[in-house]
């Protein structure tokens, strides 16, 4: 599916990321963990291709794309959901997924709102005025409008109560065991990256110091490459 391999990447002359490789599964969730600073985000923004890495590659079901523009690579099948619930604050709830959808005739609303029910309630309310939470699950089905075959998201339990981190895992995992989404999520919250994924990377300054098996049984084991 998504492979990023030995990415050196980062800002101007500053190397952020020094040759990460990561590999997300085919219906499934990779994710990466580490403290702020490690490099994460960065490791992100190359993979969408608002970055641009000065070796390695990224490849798409095997098919180079590093050089690739970020609308393509949304074309064939990326979605990013950056840090921050980002959105278009004064439109509504409604309007900002009717802005996505009138750019993807085969987006349906109404599929994403039975993911996320609790948006049905706030549709007429400005996005600006939701909660940290409800931003989420809203940036979260925006991007799911579109389609993607993987989904990249950044710390999206960043700030918001354990119920919608809940039903965010539920949807994240319904999704993937359906077979219809990939995942790649960056994430502080252990226990949440560890349930969803079935593989984790720690990045610890640029560079991938452990990797395995996701599920419960690895948290002593990323706790301890974490140095939590």
């Amino acid at each position: 599916m998504l492979e990023l391999v030995d990415v050196h990447v980062g800002y101007g002359r500053a190397t952020v990321v020094h040759g990460a490789s990561v590999s997300v599964p085919d219906g499934g969730v990779a994710a990466v963990l580490g403290h702020n600073g490690a490099g994460k985000t960065t490791l992100l923004r190359a993979a969408v291709g608002l970055l641009t890495p000065t070796s390695g590659r990224i490849l798409l079901d095997g098919v180079d794309i590093t050089r690739l523009r970020t609308n393509k690579r949304v074309h064939r099948g990326l979605a990013y959901v950056p840090q921050g619930q980002q959105g278009f604050p004064q439109l509504t709830a409604a309007e900002n997924l009717q802005v996505v959808a009138d750019a993807h005739p085969a987006a349906r609303i109404d599929d994403v709102l039975d993911l996320f029910p609790a948006l049905r309630q706030v549709l007429a309310r400005k996005a600006g005025l939701l909660s940290g939470g409800q931003r989420q699950q809203l940036a979260i089905a925006r991007a799911l409008l579109t389609g993607p075959r993987v989904l990249i998201l950044d710390e999206p339990t960043e700030g918001i109560q354990p119920s919608v981190v809940a039903e965010i895992e539920q949807t994240i995992t319904s999704l993937t065991e359906a077979g219809s989404l990939s995942v790649l999520l960056v994430e502080q919250h252990v226990g949440f990256a560890l349930a969803a994924a079935q593989r984790y990377y720690v990045l610890a300054s640029g560079r991938v110091t452990s990797t395995g098996e996701g599920g419960t049984e690895a948290h002593d084991t990323v706790r301890a490459a974490m140095a939590i």
